[in-house]
């Protein structure tokens, strides 16, 4: 029986001798390579975590421009607009106050010449009556004559007056 004590402690011994070669040789490295698998897992999910912050940031970053973007084009319009009234107010002021300075001399115009007319239509009439006055004091007139003056005078009076109105 003696040799199954000597064969076990062979064994055993054979046991932790392999024990410890593979411990050295095969478990420890796997489990440096594990472990620094496992560090680098950790690092890289680290990396991803802070990248999606980033990201996240940067988003909300974007979508602030992107609102103020938006409220400054609508600013631009509205300013747009506001400019666009007033330069249309002042045109239409601009030609109503032309067209009233064109109505105002054509008024003034009109009333000239009416008065030029009316001027012009008392001097005939003077000078019809200059006319016929001179013409009743060379003839001697009676009274026949007379009438017969006086109603050329006023049949030329009134085809004066006739001209002037057209």
């Amino acid at each position: 029986m003696m040799s199954l004590g000597w064969n076990l402690v062979w064994t055993i011994i054979n046991l932790i001798v392999l024990y410890l070669l593979m411990k050295k040789f095969l478990i420890g490295p796997v489990l440096g390579i594990m472990e620094k698998r496992k560090a680098c897992i950790a690092k890289e999910m680290e990396e991803a975590r802070v990248s999606r912050e980033k990201a996240e940031e940067l988003k909300v970053q974007y979508e602030k421009s992107l609102a103020m973007a938006k409220e400054e084009s609508s600013q631009i319009l509205e300013n747009a607009k506001t400019d666009a009234r007033q330069a249309r107010e002042s045109i239409v002021k601009n030609a109503n106050d032309e067209a009233a300075k064109i109505i105002e001399a054509a008024q003034n115009t009109a009333r000239q010449e009416q008065e030029n007319a009316m001027q012009g239509a008392k001097k005939e009439i003077a000078q019809l009556a200059m006319q016929a006055a001179k013409k009743l004091l060379l003839e001697k007139s009676n009274e026949n004559s007379n009438d017969m003056l006086y109603d050329k005078f006023l049949a030329k009076a009134g085809d004066a007056d006739d001209t002037d109105s057209y």
